[in-house]
C-alpha cells in the first residue's frame, strides 16, 4: 500500500510552573534542566523507532511540551542534525517549536532559526494581565507583544499565536479585545480556541466561573467574523491562517497521516506497509523514568482494531474545513466504503455532511454539531 506522509512529534516535558488548566504531560522545573542528557535520550529513542519509518522522509516536526523554549538553540542543532542523519527531511519540511512568552530571551528565536526551526508557536492565551494571572501564566501582555515582534524579526517562515477565549470572568468585549490585539500583531497563523476544564487539573478540582453559554456563542460568532475580515481563513476547528500558512504538521494529523513520537509521554501512529495495520504507541511519561537506562522508552503499544478505524478516521478528518476525498477512507483504513454506508446516509440526511461523487464536505450545521456527526461512526 502507499503509505501516508510521516511526521515527528518531540516532547519536552518541563515548564517553569504548571498552569491550572493544563492536562498535558508537563512538569514544573526544579533546578537546571538536564538538556544535553535529555537530547541524547531523544536521539536514542528515535533510533529505537527507525523500523517504523519504512523508507519515508520526515514531512514535518512539531516540538511541544511543556515549554520547549526552555532549551537552547544548541540543543536543537544537535537534535535536528540527528533527525536529518538518521531519517532525512523532506524538501519543505515544516519544523515548529512551541514557546512561552515568559521564557523568550532576546535573540533566542534567531538561535532557533539557525538550528533549522522555521515556525514558532507562541502561547499568548490572553492579552490582559488579570486573565493571564487567573490562568497561572508566567508572562504579561507586554511580553506576548515582544515575543511576536521577536518572531517577525527572526526571519521565520511562519509563526502562530495561541489565544484562548471563554476565560474566567471574561466578557464578550474582553474576548474580542484580546482577538483584535492579537490580529494587530499580524501573525501568519492564529490558534483560537475555547478554554475547557479538563480532568486531573487544578481547575477541575476548583472550577472557576466561566462565561455563560450565550456569551460563549456570541464570542465565537463575532470572533470568527473579525478573523475573516482580517484575512484569516478557518481551515480547522481552532485553526485560522492567512493563505499558504496552514500548519502542515496539524494537517497531517487531521488527514490521518502517520507520525512518530519521541520524548516523555509522546504518542505515535504508524501504518504497516505490508499489512495496512495501524499501531499506536506511547512513551514513558515521567522524565526520571524516561531517562532511566534500565527501562525502555516504550510504555505501551496497541493495534487500532478494525471496528475502531472508522471513528478514528472521521474524528480526525472531519475537523477540517477542506473537502475530504472519498478514496482516502479506503486508502488509509483498508476498509471497504460500504462498511460506512448507513452512517454516511444518516449524516447526509441530517444535513451534517455533503457528499459529491468524489468528496465529503462537512456542512455549516455539521461543524456546529460535530459531536453528533462523529457519533454516527462509533
Amino acid at each position: 500500500m502507499n503509505l501516508p506522509p510521516l511526521s515527528l512529534y518531540v516532547h519536552v516535558p518541563w515548564c517553569v510552573q504548571k498552569c491550572p488548566y493544563c492536562d498535558f504531560n508537563s512538569h514544573g522545573q526544579k533546578g537546571d534542566i538536564p538538556e544535553k542528557e535529555y537530547v541524547q535520550h531523544l536521539i536514542d529513542d528515535l533510533k529505537t523507532d527507525l523500523h517504523l519509518v519504512q523508507g519515508r522522509k520526515i514531512h514535518s516536526i512539531f516540538i511541544g511540551g511543556g515549554t520547549p523554549s526552555l532549551l537552547t538553540g544548541d540543543a536543537y542543532v544537535t537534535l535536528l542534525s540527528a533527525v536529518e542523519q538518521l531519517i532525512g527531511l523532506s524538501e519543505h519540511c515544516e519544523i515548529t517549536l512551541e514557546a512561552n512568552p515568559g521564557t523568550v530571551e532576546t535573540g533566542r528565536f534567531k538561535e532557533y532559526v539557525a538550528a533549522g526551526i522555521n515556525r514558532i508557536s507562541i502561547g499568548v492565551q490572553s492579552m490582559q494581565n488579570d486573565k493571564l494571572k487567573a490562568l497561572g501564566r508566567i508572562h504579561g501582555a507586554d511580553e506576548a507583544t515582544y515575543a511576536a515582534q521577536q518572531a517577525h524579526d527572526a526571519g521565520l517562515t511562519s509563526f502562530n499565536l495561541d489565544l484562548m477565549h471563554g476565560l474566567p470572568g471574561q466578557s464578550l468585549d474582553d474576548a474580542l479585545s484580546d482577538l483584535k490585539k492579537v490580529i494587530a500583531l499580524n501573525p501568519p497563523h492564529i490558534s483560537w480556541y475555547q478554554l475547557t476544564i479538563e480532568a486531573n487539573t487544578q481547575f477541575a478540582s476548583k472550577p472557576p466561573t466561566l462565561p455563560a453559554d450565550d456569551i460563549l456563542w456570541d464570542i465565537q460568532e463575532q470572533g470568527q467574523a473579525l478573523l475573516a475580515a482580517a484575512g484569516y481563513q478557518q481551515y480547522e476547528i481552532s485553526g485560522y491562517a492567512k493563505p499558504g500558512y496552514q500548519c502542515q504538521h496539524n494537517l497531517n494529523y487531521w488527514r490521518f497521516g502517520d507520525y512518530l513520537g519521541i520524548g516523555c509521554g509522546a504518542h505515535a501512529k504508524v501504518t504497516d506497509a505490508k499489512t495496512g495495520i495501524i499501531t499506536r504507541t506511547e512513551k514513558v511519561k515521567h522524565p526520571r523514568g524516561y531517562m532511566d537506562l534500565a527501562k525502555p522508552y516504550l510504555f505501551k503499544q496497541w493495534r487500532v482494531e478494525q471496528q475502531d478505524l472508522p471513528f478514528e478516521f472521521f474524528m480526525n478528518r472531519l475537523r477540517l474545513f477542506e473537502p475530504c476525498p472519498i478514496n482516502d477512507f479506503t486508502a488509509l483504513t483498508q476498509l471497504p466504503l460500504q462498511s460506512q454506508a448507513k452512517a454516511l446516509q444518516q449524516a447526509v440526511a441530517k444535513g451534517l455532511l455533503i457528499q459529491t461523487d468524489n468528496h465529503w464536505q462537512v456542512s455549516q450545521k455539521g461543524h456546529r454539531f460535530l459531536n453528533d456527526l462523529l457519533e454516527l461512526f462509533v
